[in-house]
């Protein structure tokens, strides 16, 4: 079992940056692909960027791609988002994800834990 908790989020104005952080307990984390997705007012749930068990693959939706980062620590078990060059339509409820399984996945029905989400709001 794996418990996560975001943290980090807030108002930012467009062009500015974030850093999100999660925070994992439980066993399994270091052997756990990890994922950000974020969830819209009125839209679906959509992936953001998911990074290995060891943090040597990490993956972007297009959309993210050269302005968001993904990054672990297993020793301190910790998985952080940060966000660069913010616009806002990256207003969202960004959400930690751990999958259970050492490799990456975009989809969201692939990851079994969630986080209680932090909201990231970018004004323009």
């Amino acid at each position: 079992q794996v418990q996560l908790v975001e943290s980090g989020g807030g108002l930012v104005q467009a062009g500015g940056s974030l850093r999100l952080s999660c925070a994992a307990s439980g066993r399994t984390f270091s052997s756990s692909a990890m994922g950000w997705f974020r969830q819209a007012p009125g839209k679906e749930r959509e992936f953001v960027a998911t990074i290995s068990w060891d943090g040597g693959f990490a993956y972007y939706a297009d959309s993210v791609k050269g302005r968001f980062t993904i990054s672990r620590d297993n020793a301190k078990n910790t998985v952080s988002l940060q966000m660069n060059s913010l616009k806002p339509q990256d207003t969202a409820v960004y959400y930690c994800a751990g999958r259970g399984a050492a490799m990456v996945s975009a989809l969201p029905y692939d990851y079994s834990y969630w986080g209680q989400g932090t909201q990231v709001t970018v004004s323009s």
